[in-house]
C-alpha cells in the first residue's frame, strides 16, 4: 500500500456472543506509517464509528505481549491465520478482512476459546512433573545437539494457528492437532520429562491422537515460529509404533 494513503479500510466479522449469528462491519482508520493490525483495532476501540457513520460497540479481541510470543492475538487476516501484532498494514491488501479462527468456539467478535488446545496439552501431560516438595538437586544434562532441536520445539506459543490450518481439526473430529503432538516430543526429550514418556505416547495412540493426522502439512506451512511440526509428527509415529509393541509384548521384552 502506498504511503500516500490517508485511511485504511477494515472489514471485520463480528459476533455479540457464542450462540449469536455473525455479521460484517466496516471501519475506516487513519493511516500511520508502520502501523499493525493491533494498533488499528485500538483506534477503532477509541472511536467505534463504522463507515456508515454509526456509533457501534468497540471490537473485542485478545492481545498481550505484542511481540509474537504469547500467541493471544491470533486471528484470520485476509484469509490467513496469523498473529495480528506482526501483521503490518503496509504489507496487507485492502480492504483488510479480519475474522476469528473458526477451529475454536467464538466468544465475541475476534475472541476465541482455546480450551480445546489446552485440554489436549493436559491429555498428553505436556509438562515435567516435579512437585517441589523436596530438592531434587541438579538434573541430568541434555546433549547439545538434542538441546538445539528441542529449543526449536519450545518456541510453541499455543497460538492455535496450526490447528486452524489443519483440515482434520474441526467440530466433527477430536484430533488434537500438531502442537500437542510436538510438545510430547519436546517433553519426552527432556532428561527428567522422559521418565513419563510412555504415558505421553500412550495418550497419543488413543482416540484423537496420531491416527487423526491426514499429513496435509498445512501445520508446518502456517506455523509463525517455523517449528518442524511434521518432523515431530513423524518422530512420534515411530515412537508410537514401538510403544504399541511394548504394550502388547510387555515393556521388559522391548528396548527403546
Amino acid at each position: 500500500m502506498a504511503e500516500a494513503a490517508k485511511t485504511v479500510i477494515f472489514e471485520i466479522e463480528r459476533r455479540n456472543g457464542t450462540d449469536e449469528e455473525s455479521y460484517w462491519e466496516s471501519f475506516e482508520v487513519p493511516y500511520r506509517a508502520n502501523m499493525n493490525v493491533i494498533s488499528a483495532l485500538m483506534e477503532i476501540r477509541r472511536n467505534p464509528v463504522n463507515r456508515d457513520g454509526k456509533v457501534t460497540t468497540p471490537v473485542a479481541w485478545d492481545m498481550s505481549c505484542l511481540e509474537e510470543v504469547c500467541g493471544a492475538c491470533s486471528m484470520v487476516i485476509n484469509g490467513r491465520a496469523r498473529q495480528s501484532c506482526t501483521a503490518l498494514v503496509d504489507q496487507l491488501e485492502q480492504p483488510i478482512r479480519l475474522q476469528p479462527m473458526k477451529t475454536f468456539p467464538v466468544t465475541r467478535d475476534l475472541i476465541i476459546d482455546r480450551s480445546r488446545m489446552f485440554d489436549s496439552l493436559k491429555k498428553v501431560k505436556a509438562w515435567v512433573p516435579i512437585d517441589g516438595t523436596y530438592d531434587l538437586g541438579e538434573g541430568p544434562r541434555m546433549p547439545e545437539q538434542k538441546r538445539q532441536w528441542a529449543y526449536e520445539l519450545s518456541k510453541c506459543m499455543t497460538c492455535g494457528v496450526c490447528l486452524e490450518a489443519c483440515p482434520n481439526v474441526n467440530e466433527k473430529s477430536d484430533f488434537i492437532g500438531a502442537a500437542p503432538i510436538s510438545q510430547v516430543r519436546l517433553f519426552n526429550a527432556h532428561p527428567t520429562g522422559s521418565m513419563n514418556k510412555d504415558e505421553r505416547i500412550n495418550a497419543l495412540i488413543t482416540d484423537g491422537g496420531l491416527q487423526g493426522c491426514g499429513n496435509s502439512q498445512n501445520c508446518v506451512e502456517s506455523c509463525p515460529k517455523g517449528i518442524p511440526l511434521t518432523t515431530s509428527i513423524a518422530a512420534m509415529n515411530r515412537a508410537a509404533t514401538v510403544q504399541m509393541f511394548r504394550n502388547f509384548f510387555g515393556s521388559d521384552s522391548m528396548v527403546d
